[in-house]
Protein backbone atom coordinates (compact mmCIF):
# COMPACT_ATOMS: atom_id res chain seq x y z
CA UNK A 1 0.00 0.00 0.00
CA UNK A 2 1.16 3.63 -0.86
CA UNK A 3 0.75 7.10 -0.02
CA UNK A 4 -2.05 7.34 -3.15
CA UNK A 5 -4.03 4.85 -1.95
CA UNK A 6 -4.92 7.02 1.81
CA UNK A 7 -5.20 10.15 -1.48
CA UNK A 8 -7.41 7.61 -3.15
CA UNK A 9 -9.56 7.30 -0.05
CA UNK A 10 -10.02 11.04 0.61
CA UNK A 11 -10.75 11.57 -3.28
CA UNK A 12 -13.52 9.12 -2.75
CA UNK A 13 -15.03 10.48 0.24
CA UNK A 14 -14.66 14.10 -0.44
CA UNK A 15 -16.48 13.61 -4.10
CA UNK A 16 -19.25 11.53 -2.60
CA UNK A 17 -18.35 8.43 -4.44
CA UNK A 18 -20.45 6.74 -1.44
CA UNK A 19 -19.24 5.14 1.80
CA UNK A 20 -19.06 1.69 -0.09
CA UNK A 21 -15.60 2.81 -2.09
CA UNK A 22 -14.28 4.76 0.62
CA UNK A 23 -15.00 2.10 2.89
CA UNK A 24 -13.26 -0.57 0.76
CA UNK A 25 -9.88 1.60 0.49
CA UNK A 26 -9.86 1.87 4.52
CA UNK A 27 -11.06 -1.93 4.82
CA UNK A 28 -7.54 -2.64 2.65
CA UNK A 29 -5.62 -0.39 5.36
CA UNK A 30 -6.96 -1.92 8.50
CA UNK A 31 -8.75 -4.81 7.89
CA UNK A 32 -5.70 -6.94 9.01
CA UNK A 33 -6.69 -5.11 12.33
CA UNK A 34 -10.10 -6.90 12.06
CA UNK A 35 -8.98 -10.37 10.67
CA UNK A 36 -9.26 -12.35 14.40
CA UNK A 37 -12.04 -10.30 15.74
CA UNK A 38 -14.03 -10.70 12.09
CA UNK A 39 -13.88 -14.45 12.45
CA UNK A 40 -15.16 -14.65 15.72
CA UNK A 41 -18.28 -12.59 14.57
CA UNK A 42 -19.17 -14.60 11.66
CA UNK A 43 -19.44 -17.96 14.14
CA UNK A 44 -21.30 -15.44 15.81
CA UNK A 45 -23.42 -14.88 13.03
CA UNK A 46 -23.91 -18.25 12.65
CA UNK A 47 -25.83 -19.20 14.97
CA UNK A 48 -27.08 -15.78 16.62
CA UNK A 49 -29.84 -13.19 14.45
CA UNK A 50 -28.93 -9.73 14.30
CA UNK A 51 -31.87 -8.87 15.55
CA UNK A 52 -31.16 -11.22 18.72
CA UNK A 53 -28.15 -9.24 18.75
CA UNK A 54 -28.86 -5.68 18.63
CA UNK A 55 -32.03 -6.74 21.49
CA UNK A 56 -28.80 -8.03 23.79
CA UNK A 57 -27.13 -4.92 23.47
CA UNK A 58 -30.00 -3.23 24.00
CA UNK A 59 -31.07 -5.36 27.27
CA UNK A 60 -27.00 -4.70 28.43
CA UNK A 61 -27.18 -1.01 28.13
CA UNK A 62 -30.44 -1.03 30.33
CA UNK A 63 -29.06 -3.05 32.69
CA UNK A 64 -25.37 -2.50 33.46
CA UNK A 65 -24.61 0.03 36.35
CA UNK A 66 -21.34 0.90 34.77
CA UNK A 67 -20.80 4.75 34.07
CA UNK A 68 -23.23 5.55 36.23
CA UNK A 69 -21.70 7.16 39.04
CA UNK A 70 -21.56 10.88 39.06
CA UNK A 71 -19.55 13.72 41.45
CA UNK A 72 -20.23 17.41 42.19
CA UNK A 73 -19.47 18.82 38.28
CA UNK A 74 -17.50 21.48 37.36
CA UNK A 75 -15.51 22.77 34.70
CA UNK A 76 -12.21 24.14 34.22
CA UNK A 77 -10.54 26.57 30.73
CA UNK A 78 -7.84 25.38 28.64
CA UNK A 79 -5.31 27.99 27.59
CA UNK A 80 -7.02 28.14 24.19
CA UNK A 81 -10.48 28.92 25.93
CA UNK A 82 -11.69 25.05 25.67
CA UNK A 83 -14.04 23.98 28.19
CA UNK A 84 -12.99 21.10 30.03
CA UNK A 85 -15.77 18.91 32.52
CA UNK A 86 -14.32 17.53 35.51
CA UNK A 87 -16.26 16.17 38.66
CA UNK A 88 -14.92 15.85 42.39
CA UNK A 89 -16.25 12.84 44.66
CA UNK A 90 -15.30 14.65 47.85
CA UNK A 91 -15.03 12.73 51.58
CA UNK A 92 -16.71 13.91 54.51
CA UNK A 93 -14.69 16.32 56.91
CA UNK A 94 -14.59 13.22 59.66
CA UNK A 95 -13.08 10.72 57.06
CA UNK A 96 -10.48 12.94 56.09
CA UNK A 97 -9.28 13.65 59.81
CA UNK A 98 -9.00 10.12 60.91
CA UNK A 99 -5.69 9.76 63.05
CA UNK A 100 -4.41 6.99 60.87
CA UNK A 101 -4.14 9.18 58.01
CA UNK A 102 -0.69 11.00 56.86
CA UNK A 103 -0.99 14.88 57.62
CA UNK A 104 -0.50 16.35 54.01
CA UNK A 105 0.86 19.95 53.19
CA UNK A 106 1.74 23.22 55.08
CA UNK A 107 -2.06 23.35 56.82
CA UNK A 108 -3.13 20.86 58.83
CA UNK A 109 -5.55 18.89 57.70
CA UNK A 110 -5.59 19.01 53.65
CA UNK A 111 -6.78 15.84 52.13
CA UNK A 112 -5.21 14.23 49.82
CA UNK A 113 -6.77 14.47 46.10
CA UNK A 114 -6.71 11.60 43.96
CA UNK A 115 -6.94 12.75 40.05
CA UNK A 116 -7.76 9.95 37.21
CA UNK A 117 -6.94 10.33 34.09
CA UNK A 118 -8.45 8.18 31.08
CA UNK A 119 -6.95 7.15 27.94
CA UNK A 120 -7.98 7.70 23.85
CA UNK A 121 -11.57 7.41 23.01
CA UNK A 122 -12.94 6.86 26.63
CA UNK A 123 -13.93 9.07 29.75
CA UNK A 124 -13.93 8.98 32.63
CA UNK A 125 -16.38 6.66 33.35
CA UNK A 126 -13.25 4.07 32.28
CA UNK A 127 -12.46 4.05 36.17
CA UNK A 128 -15.96 3.44 37.38
CA UNK A 129 -14.92 0.09 39.56
CA UNK A 130 -12.08 2.26 41.08
CA UNK A 131 -14.20 5.17 41.75
CA UNK A 132 -16.54 3.08 43.14
CA UNK A 133 -14.28 1.37 45.20
CA UNK A 134 -12.39 4.18 46.56
CA UNK A 135 -15.90 6.84 46.71
CA UNK A 136 -15.94 8.43 50.70
CA UNK A 137 -12.42 6.47 51.35
CA UNK A 138 -10.27 9.57 49.71
CA UNK A 139 -11.01 12.51 47.55
CA UNK A 140 -10.65 12.18 43.87
CA UNK A 141 -11.26 14.18 40.51
CA UNK A 142 -12.04 12.74 37.63
CA UNK A 143 -12.43 14.70 34.38
CA UNK A 144 -12.82 14.15 30.64
CA UNK A 145 -9.80 15.15 28.21
CA UNK A 146 -10.89 17.97 25.27
CA UNK A 147 -13.30 16.27 22.74
CA UNK A 148 -14.23 13.53 25.01
CA UNK A 149 -16.72 13.03 27.01
CA UNK A 150 -18.77 15.70 28.34
CA UNK A 151 -15.48 17.85 27.72
CA UNK A 152 -15.90 20.62 24.94
CA UNK A 153 -14.82 20.10 21.57
CA UNK A 154 -11.01 21.20 21.56
CA UNK A 155 -11.59 24.80 19.80
CA UNK A 156 -7.97 25.08 18.63
CA UNK A 157 -8.50 21.96 16.93
CA UNK A 158 -11.54 23.21 15.40
CA UNK A 159 -10.00 26.04 14.03
CA UNK A 160 -7.24 23.19 13.11
CA UNK A 161 -4.36 23.22 15.01
CA UNK A 162 -2.98 19.90 15.33
CA UNK A 163 -3.42 18.40 19.17
CA UNK A 164 -0.61 17.62 20.92
CA UNK A 165 -0.26 15.19 24.27
CA UNK A 166 1.85 18.30 25.79
CA UNK A 167 -1.69 20.08 25.45
CA UNK A 168 -2.92 17.65 27.16
CA UNK A 169 -0.70 18.13 30.24
CA UNK A 170 -2.02 21.69 29.75
CA UNK A 171 -5.25 20.59 30.24
CA UNK A 172 -4.86 19.24 33.22
CA UNK A 173 -3.18 21.21 34.66
CA UNK A 174 -5.72 23.80 34.38
CA UNK A 175 -8.25 20.97 36.33
CA UNK A 176 -5.97 21.00 38.55
CA UNK A 177 -5.28 23.90 39.32
CA UNK A 178 -9.73 24.85 40.00
CA UNK A 179 -10.37 21.32 41.54
CA UNK A 180 -7.44 20.64 43.71
CA UNK A 181 -5.57 24.07 43.46
CA UNK A 182 -4.32 23.48 47.24
CA UNK A 183 -3.25 20.41 49.18
CA UNK A 184 -0.84 17.03 47.74
CA UNK A 185 -1.51 15.11 44.57
CA UNK A 186 -1.94 11.45 43.34
CA UNK A 187 -1.65 11.12 39.65
CA UNK A 188 -3.42 8.07 38.08
CA UNK A 189 -3.55 7.88 34.32
CA UNK A 190 -4.13 5.09 31.57
CA UNK A 191 -2.80 4.98 28.61
CA UNK A 192 -3.17 8.65 26.91
CA UNK A 193 -4.39 9.70 30.66
CA UNK A 194 -0.14 8.41 31.77
CA UNK A 195 0.94 10.46 28.89
CA UNK A 196 -0.88 13.35 29.95
CA UNK A 197 0.62 13.42 33.44
CA UNK A 198 4.06 12.86 32.04
CA UNK A 199 3.63 16.30 29.71
CA UNK A 200 2.01 17.61 32.85
CA UNK A 201 5.27 16.75 34.37
CA UNK A 202 7.31 17.98 31.72
CA UNK A 203 5.84 21.73 31.94
CA UNK A 204 5.42 21.88 35.12
CA UNK A 205 7.93 20.03 36.98
CA UNK A 206 7.83 22.36 40.16
CA UNK A 207 3.90 20.98 40.61
CA UNK A 208 5.31 17.62 40.59
CA UNK A 209 7.69 18.86 42.80
CA UNK A 210 5.82 20.52 45.65
CA UNK A 211 2.64 18.63 45.56
CA UNK A 212 2.61 15.20 44.23
CA UNK A 213 2.97 12.45 46.28
CA UNK A 214 2.63 9.15 44.49
CA UNK A 215 1.60 8.52 41.01
CA UNK A 216 -0.04 5.63 39.28
CA UNK A 217 0.71 4.57 35.64
CA UNK A 218 -1.46 2.32 33.91
CA UNK A 219 -0.96 0.53 29.98
CA UNK A 220 0.87 3.21 29.39
CA UNK A 221 3.72 4.38 27.73
CA UNK A 222 6.59 7.24 28.18
CA UNK A 223 7.49 6.95 23.75
CA UNK A 224 7.88 4.85 20.88
CA UNK A 225 4.90 4.25 19.77
CA UNK A 226 5.43 4.35 16.60
CA UNK A 227 7.16 1.14 16.87
CA UNK A 228 3.76 -0.98 18.48
CA UNK A 229 3.01 -3.78 16.51
CA UNK A 230 -0.47 -4.55 17.83
CA UNK A 231 -0.26 -7.98 17.33
CA UNK A 232 0.03 -8.17 13.43
CA UNK A 233 3.12 -9.50 11.49
CA UNK A 234 5.40 -7.08 10.08
CA UNK A 235 4.21 -6.58 6.60
CA UNK A 236 0.16 -6.06 7.94
CA UNK A 237 1.29 -3.67 10.65
CA UNK A 238 3.42 -1.61 8.23
CA UNK A 239 1.10 -1.11 5.85
CA UNK A 240 -1.29 0.24 8.51
CA UNK A 241 1.12 2.31 9.74
CA UNK A 242 1.43 4.05 6.10
CA UNK A 243 -2.48 4.40 5.15
CA UNK A 244 -3.89 4.47 8.60
CA UNK A 245 -3.46 8.38 9.00
CA UNK A 246 -4.08 8.92 5.44
CA UNK A 247 -7.49 7.42 5.79
CA UNK A 248 -8.44 8.37 9.20
CA UNK A 249 -8.37 12.01 8.03
CA UNK A 250 -10.18 11.09 5.30
CA UNK A 251 -12.53 9.58 6.86
CA UNK A 252 -12.87 11.95 9.81
CA UNK A 253 -13.61 14.92 6.89
CA UNK A 254 -17.22 13.20 6.54
CA UNK A 255 -17.93 12.31 9.95
CA UNK A 256 -21.81 11.68 9.70
CA UNK A 257 -21.31 9.65 6.66
CA UNK A 258 -18.91 7.49 8.42
CA UNK A 259 -20.90 7.34 11.53
CA UNK A 260 -23.74 5.95 9.98
CA UNK A 261 -21.36 2.73 8.50
CA UNK A 262 -20.00 2.46 11.88
CA UNK A 263 -23.46 1.49 13.17
CA UNK A 264 -24.07 -0.55 10.54
CA UNK A 265 -20.76 -3.07 10.97
CA UNK A 266 -22.12 -2.29 14.74
CA UNK A 267 -20.43 -6.76 15.23
CA UNK A 268 -17.12 -6.43 13.49
CA UNK A 269 -16.82 -2.56 15.36
CA UNK A 270 -16.99 -5.05 18.96
CA UNK A 271 -15.25 -7.50 17.88
CA UNK A 272 -12.20 -5.63 17.05
CA UNK A 273 -12.74 -3.42 20.12
CA UNK A 274 -12.83 -6.70 22.39
CA UNK A 275 -10.03 -7.92 20.55
CA UNK A 276 -7.72 -4.63 21.25
CA UNK A 277 -9.50 -4.26 24.52
CA UNK A 278 -8.64 -7.33 26.73
CA UNK A 279 -7.13 -10.51 27.23
CA UNK A 280 -9.21 -13.17 28.46
CA UNK A 281 -12.05 -14.49 26.81
CA UNK A 282 -14.10 -14.67 29.46
CA UNK A 283 -14.80 -11.10 30.21
CA UNK A 284 -18.40 -10.11 31.42
CA UNK A 285 -20.66 -8.85 28.72
CA UNK A 286 -21.70 -6.19 30.40
CA UNK A 287 -18.29 -4.80 30.93
CA UNK A 288 -17.72 -5.69 27.30
CA UNK A 289 -20.46 -3.63 26.27
CA UNK A 290 -19.44 -0.89 28.69
CA UNK A 291 -16.26 -0.50 26.61
CA UNK A 292 -17.65 -0.70 23.27
CA UNK A 293 -20.42 2.27 24.49
CA UNK A 294 -17.19 3.92 25.74
CA UNK A 295 -15.15 3.59 22.61
CA UNK A 296 -18.58 4.26 20.34
CA UNK A 297 -19.20 8.16 21.61
CA UNK A 298 -15.81 9.22 20.48
CA UNK A 299 -16.55 10.81 17.14
CA UNK A 300 -14.24 9.23 14.00
CA UNK A 301 -12.77 12.96 13.71
CA UNK A 302 -11.74 12.80 16.76
CA UNK A 303 -9.98 9.94 16.63
CA UNK A 304 -8.55 10.61 13.49
CA UNK A 305 -7.76 14.21 15.63
CA UNK A 306 -5.57 12.49 18.19
CA UNK A 307 -3.86 9.59 16.05
CA UNK A 308 -0.61 11.31 15.10
CA UNK A 309 -0.06 12.94 18.03
CA UNK A 310 1.30 9.42 19.73
CA UNK A 311 3.90 9.04 17.34
CA UNK A 312 5.05 12.07 18.31
CA UNK A 313 5.31 11.10 22.08
CA UNK A 314 8.60 10.87 23.78
CA UNK A 315 8.83 12.03 27.64
CA UNK A 316 11.59 9.04 28.49
CA UNK A 317 13.92 12.31 29.76
CA UNK A 318 11.31 13.92 31.38
CA UNK A 319 9.66 11.24 33.46
CA UNK A 320 12.98 10.00 34.16
CA UNK A 321 13.87 13.42 35.74
CA UNK A 322 10.62 14.55 37.28
CA UNK A 323 9.00 11.56 38.56
CA UNK A 324 12.04 9.60 39.74
CA UNK A 325 11.26 10.19 43.60
CA UNK A 326 7.85 10.19 43.54
CA UNK A 327 6.96 6.17 44.89
CA UNK A 328 4.96 5.39 41.71
CA UNK A 329 3.01 2.19 40.48
CA UNK A 330 3.23 0.83 36.92
CA UNK A 331 1.03 -1.89 36.12
CA UNK A 332 -0.16 -2.96 32.55
CA UNK A 333 -1.76 -6.46 31.58
CA UNK A 334 0.28 -8.95 30.01
CA UNK A 335 -1.70 -9.43 26.95
CA UNK A 336 -1.77 -5.37 26.19
CA UNK A 337 -1.46 -4.99 22.44
CA UNK A 338 -2.01 -1.37 22.09
CA UNK A 339 0.36 -0.36 24.69
CA UNK A 340 2.69 -3.68 25.16
CA UNK A 341 3.69 -4.66 28.97
CA UNK A 342 7.22 -3.96 27.69
CA UNK A 343 6.32 -0.41 27.59
CA UNK A 344 5.41 -0.52 30.98
CA UNK A 345 8.55 -2.30 31.70
CA UNK A 346 10.75 1.18 30.69
CA UNK A 347 8.80 3.20 32.51
CA UNK A 348 9.47 1.20 36.12
CA UNK A 349 13.02 0.66 34.40
CA UNK A 350 13.34 4.79 34.84
CA UNK A 351 11.70 5.14 38.01
CA UNK A 352 13.80 4.14 41.16
CA UNK A 353 10.51 4.29 43.39
CA UNK A 354 8.19 2.30 41.09
CA UNK A 355 6.33 -0.96 42.09
CA UNK A 356 5.82 -3.04 38.52
CA UNK A 357 2.84 -5.16 38.52
CA UNK A 358 2.17 -7.27 34.87
CA UNK A 359 -1.58 -8.44 35.51
CA UNK A 360 -2.09 -11.98 34.30
CA UNK A 361 -4.73 -12.56 31.32
CA UNK A 362 -5.49 -9.02 30.69
CA UNK A 363 -5.23 -6.19 27.78
CA UNK A 364 -5.60 -2.77 27.48
CA UNK A 365 -8.26 -1.88 29.21
CA UNK A 366 -6.86 -3.76 32.60
CA UNK A 367 -8.63 -1.28 34.91
CA UNK A 368 -12.29 -2.93 33.55
CA UNK A 369 -11.05 -6.23 32.80
CA UNK A 370 -9.50 -7.06 36.07
CA UNK A 371 -10.59 -4.16 38.33
CA UNK A 372 -9.48 -6.27 41.66
CA UNK A 373 -6.09 -6.18 40.68
CA UNK A 374 -5.78 -2.26 39.51
CA UNK A 375 -7.60 -1.10 42.98
CA UNK A 376 -5.47 -3.19 44.98
CA UNK A 377 -2.20 -1.65 43.25
CA UNK A 378 -3.83 1.95 44.11
CA UNK A 379 -4.69 1.33 47.54
CA UNK A 380 -1.32 -0.04 48.40
CA UNK A 381 0.35 3.10 46.40
CA UNK A 382 -2.38 5.09 48.82
CA UNK A 383 -1.39 3.56 51.72
CA UNK A 384 2.48 3.30 51.51
CA UNK A 385 2.48 7.32 50.99
CA UNK A 386 0.14 7.51 54.02
CA UNK A 387 -3.45 9.18 52.12
CA UNK A 388 -5.30 5.97 53.16
CA UNK A 389 -5.13 4.03 56.11
CA UNK A 390 -3.30 0.29 55.43
CA UNK A 391 -6.67 -1.50 57.01
CA UNK A 392 -9.07 0.45 54.87
CA UNK A 393 -11.94 -1.67 54.14
CA UNK A 394 -12.66 -1.37 50.45
CA UNK A 395 -14.63 -3.48 48.16
CA UNK A 396 -12.03 -4.21 45.12
CA UNK A 397 -15.10 -4.47 42.20
CA UNK A 398 -16.99 -1.70 43.25
CA UNK A 399 -18.33 0.48 46.10
CA UNK A 400 -16.70 1.00 50.14
CA UNK A 401 -20.20 1.40 51.21
CA UNK A 402 -22.87 -1.45 49.54
CA UNK A 403 -26.01 0.04 48.73
CA UNK A 404 -24.56 2.95 48.07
Amino acid sequence: MSESTSMEVAEAVATGVGWRRAGSFAGAAIGVLAAGAAAGVAVERMTVGRGMRRKARLALDASGPYGSLRGVPGRALADDGTAIHYEVDDVAPAASGTGKRKRFGRRAGLPVTVVFSHGYCLGQDAWHFQRAALRGVVRSVHWDQRSHGRSQRGLAQAAGAPITIDQLGRDLKAVIDVAAPEGPLVLVGHSMGGMTMMALGDQYPELVRDRVVAAAFVGTSCGRLGEVSFGLPVAGVNAVRRVLPGVLRALGSQSELVERGRRATADLFAGVIKRYSFGSKDVDPAVARFAERLIEATPIDVVAEFYPAFTDHDKSQALATVFAEVPALVLAGDGDLVTPSAHSEAIAALLPEAELVIVPDSGHLVMLEHPEAVTAGLLALLARVGAVPADANVGMHGSAHPGS
